[in-house]
């Protein structure tokens, strides 16, 4: 049993880089392809009924955890923070929070209308369906222009991290009020001193130590400070973004004093094969997320009519928004329309909702449906954008 496990594991994520390079030119989303592979396993699995499979979902929240932390940490050590960036960085700021606010808004209340259910509860089942998928969208826009590609890693990167901070901050806090938000302050604060310091300690160990393991011990502990933060509640994607954005950009800070003890121009060597380390974990961890919650999807409700329609209708509040928000920031309207995918921290957010606060209606099959429809929108988009370059070209 243990060689089979071995040997399809080693099938599944070569299947899976095949995706990968593939999506290049199909523009197929591979977060489709893998939910696909991932559920076509459970079917041949369960008609040859093979036995001895464990149980894996207690798997799925932690290959979630780790992928999110990962892909946050990949997207930022490909961002530049310099006087040219500050335009898209204030648009893409806007982008992923505002949005975020008008959805939670518009969806929460729906599901108050729809339940009757407690305002809260409502507000906490509707945040994961604002939230726009880095792991599914920065991987899906390398064929776009640098500016577009920039605009979607800041804008997805940030969109996770504001909409895990909202959905704690709910989450955590019984009554919302202002000591609850006074709360939230001093949360936000500790981060920030945690992220700098950490930060520096880290550069500091990949710059110093020689030893031919480097960048595990590195990762473990990125992994480690974001968890234990996590334990007392504090917003910790933000060390995650800092500490990927201050790796990146230690030329652009080399006038101060302290920095220059970092010796950035020797450090920027080390700093490129961490990130090259990251994104080969990244791929592996996601494929593994969305290989084994395609597996655990129930076909069954997949296709349940009522799910649907709410779909659909979340899908239409969600691109109204976003082209409203596109034309207000002065960005292309088109492919960044179609980019708005949800995916691997929709599901998290969605596995991570208190049982005593789950509407009955939002469900895997909800979940499953709006991840597809926003990855065919994206798809589609890619492929119209590709086709109208070629056209312009010709």
């Amino acid at each position: 049993m243990t060689t089979a496990i071995i040997v399809t594991l080693c099938i599944l994520i070569l299947i899976s880089y095949a995706f990968d390079l593939s999506s290049k030119h199909t523009k197929i989303p591979s977060v489709i392809l893998l939910l696909a592979l991932g559920w076509g396993v459970h079917q041949l699995i369960t008609f040859f009924e093979i036995t001895g499979v464990p149980d894996l979902d207690p798997l799925l929240p932690i290959l979630g955890t780790v992928g999110l932390i990962l892909i946050v940490l990949e997207g930022s050590l490909e961002l530049e923070l310099n006087k040219s960036k500050k335009n898209v960085l204030i648009k893409s700021a806007l982008s992923a929070f505002l949005p975020i606010i008008i959805l939670f808004l518009i969806i929460g209340y729906a599901f108050h209308y729809m339940s009757d259910a407690n305002l809260k509860d409502c507000f906490i089942n509707a945040i994961p369906f604002c939230i726009i998928s880095s792991a599914v969208a920065i991987p899906s826009v390398r064929s776009l222009s640098k500016l577009n590609k920039e605009f979607v890693i800041y804008e997805t990167s940030m969109s996770d991290i504001f909409g895990v901070i909202i959905f704690n901050f709910f989450t955590v806090n019984e009554i919302i009020n202002i000591t609850a938000g006074g709360h939230f302050l001093l949360q936000l604060v500790s981060i920030l001193l945690i992220s700098f310091g950490a930060s520096i300690g880290l550069a500091l160990l990949i710059k110093n130590i020689d030893h031919h393991v480097k960048f595990i011990p590195i990762i473990m502990i990125v992994i480690l400070i974001y968890t234990v933060s996590k334990i007392y509640h504090l917003p910790s994607l933000i060390f995650i973004l800092i500490f990927g954005l201050w790796l990146n950009n230690l030329e652009e800070l080399k006038n101060f004093s302290f920095i220059k003890k970092l010796a950035p121009e020797k450090l920027e060597t080390e700093v490129q094969r961490f990130r090259e380390v990251v994104v080969e974990i990244a791929f592996l961890v996601r494929t593994m997320f969305f290989l084994l919650f395609g597996f655990l999807i129930d076909a069954t409700t997949l296709l349940d009519p009522n799910g649907l329609l709410i779909a659909i209708g979340i899908i239409v509040v969600v691109y109204l928004i976003r082209f409203i928000q596109l034309k207000i920031t002065k960005m292309d309207v088109s492919p960044l329309l179609y980019i708005a995918p949800r995916g691997l921290i929709t599901i998290l957010l969605f596995i991570s909702i208190p049982a005593n606060r789950q509407l009955s209606f939002v469900n895997e099959s909800l979940i499953i449906q709006v991840i597809l429809i926003s990855a065919i929108i994206m798809m589609g988009g890619i492929m119209l954008n590709k086709k109208n370059l070629q056209n312009e070209q010709a």
